[in-house]
């Protein structure tokens, strides 16, 4: 830090000391061009003060006249402007300078009155002593710009010496600099740089899977140190936790196996005797027709319940297995029980979980209409809105409390095993599977009124179209 510090001032003082040269330099420079400037400005002037004063002479009319005005204003002008720029000169060639110049200006002034009272004899004259007073300022401009180059000479020898100086002087500060700046980086790397060099082949064998690694030794008594036992310490808990994560996985994995054909293989009982039955009957009541229509219906609905639960379908396959579902229940309990479908069918396209719609309507028709007496109603609905597709399920049923749909909803956040009925499968299962398989936890919506039924609203992605 202190290196750094004595550097920083070093080469602050140095910059601070080459701007004041430099611009002190700069401001004589720019005092001896601005004279030269002045003197080639007023040479240029007087002549053509001249010119225009013999212009008049020949040809007088308003606007060689205005010309005439306004070049002599500009070289009064100029002359103010002597006495406080040329302040190396002697003062007295000054004064003669300035005095040539007023008698130069007052000349050309009386040959323009002359003009105008068409005296010839007086204009002729004097304009002949404003040439001559012209003569003579070009003469002393020439002069006083010879003295000035002279003085300019001296200046430009002093400016050479001083970039000399300047330049050995940088050159001595570069070459030192870069000696210090070499040694102290040669004695920081001892210290720093070799350990880091360790972290660094240490931390590349861990990126590469390597965790079992020999420890890194750092011997310092400084915050390398405290890294370099951090760091294996580090190493050791990522070898202990990946083997951890490894081991759970394995086992999670083996648990959801197990689950899943745990669930698969529920086919209630109660279900398929109450199926047979309803066939048994409508053999014997009709033709076989409605008989093979049933059994179809029903072969569809084992079929797609057994299939693989870990697998994904379309929203319209979904649909289908729906509509056999409300055909075996409607030739089971005839006009006690309606199901009606409105359905987008722009919206059938998307992929879902298996076994999502199906388990929901049989939990309507279970909870919701079969308690009744009189029978009920179940909706299915799909349209879209925003950037989701809704699924509503509704039954003019029982209904739930407010207490009940919160437990409900509650057990949704829960993972766990959840039985439903003919397939094995629960409400809260079906909505943990959906929020796992759309990675968002707002898949449902369940709204209910004790005596007024249950609607339940399911938003699903339309991004998760089958391509």
């Amino acid at each position: 830090m202190v290196y750094f510090l004595v550097f920083v001032i070093l080469f602050y003082v140095t910059a601070i000391s080459i701007f004041v040269s430099s611009n002190k330099l700069t401001h004589i420079y720019d005092d001896s061009f601005q004279q030269f400037l002045l003197l080639n400005s007023i040479s240029q002037h007087s002549n053509e003060l001249y010119a225009n004063t013999r212009t008049l002479v020949v040809e007088a009319d308003s606007d060689k006249s205005n010309k005439y005005y306004n070049v002599k204003t500009i070289l009064q002008n100029e002359m103010e402007k002597i006495t406080n720029t040329f302040y190396d000169i002697d003062p007295i060639k000054i004064k003669n300078y300035q005095n040539l110049l007023e008698s130069f200006i007052l000349e050309s002034e009386l040959t323009v009155g002359f003009v105008f009272r068409d005296d010839i004899e007086q204009y002729t004259y004097h304009l002949e002593q404003t040439h001559n007073a012209s003569d003579y300022i070009q003469e002393a401009t020439l002069e006083l710009i010879d003295l000035e180059l002279t003085a300019y000479q001296s200046f430009y020898q002093d400016l050479q010496a001083r970039n000399h100086a300047f330049f050995y002087f940088i050159l001595l500060l570069f070459v030192s600099t870069i000696m210090l700046a070499i040694f102290f980086a040669w004695w920081f790397s001892k210290g720093i740089t070799k350990p880091i060099d360790k972290l660094s082949h240490a931390a590349k064998e861990v990126a590469a899977g390597n965790l079992t690694g020999s420890p890194i030794t750092i011997r310092s008594n400084d915050e390398l140190q405290l890294l370099g036992d951090t760091f294996n310490s580090m190493r050791t808990n990522i070898h202990y936790l990946v083997e951890e994560i490894r081991d759970q996985s394995e086992m999670d994995r083996l648990l959801k196996d197990m689950e899943l054909k745990h669930l698969q293989s529920q086919i209630n009982p109660h279900f398929l005797f109450n199926t047979l039955n309803t066939l048994s009957k409508m053999a014997y009541l009709e033709d076989a027709q409605s008989t093979s229509a049933l059994i179809d219906s029903v072969a569809t609905l084992l079929r797609h319940n057994l299939g693989d639960i870990d697998s994904q379908v379309t929203l319209g396959d979904e649909v289908k297995v729906v509509r056999d579902y409300f055909h075996i229940q409607k030739t089971r309990f005839s006009e006690r029980i309606q199901f009606d479908m409105s359905i987008d069918e722009t919206c059938l396209a998307i992929q879902i979980p298996r076994l999502t719609l199906q388990p929901l309507v049989e939990n309507a028709f279970i909870h919701g209409i079969e308690e009744k007496e009189d029978g009920g109603t179940i909706t299915l609905t799909i349209f879209p809105c925003g950037e989701d597709v809704v699924v509503q399920i509704h039954d003019d049923g029982v209904g739930m409390t407010e207490t009940k749909v919160n437990e409900l909803m509650s057990l949704m956040k829960r993972k766990g095993r959840h039985v439903g009925h003919s397939t094995g499968i629960g409400l809260t299962n079906v909505i943990h599977r959906l929020q796992l398989f759309y990675q968002k936890n707002h898949v449902v919506d369940i709204q209910s009124e004790p005596g007024h039924g249950t609607t339940i609203s399911l938003f699903l992605p339309k991004y998760n179209v089958e391509t």
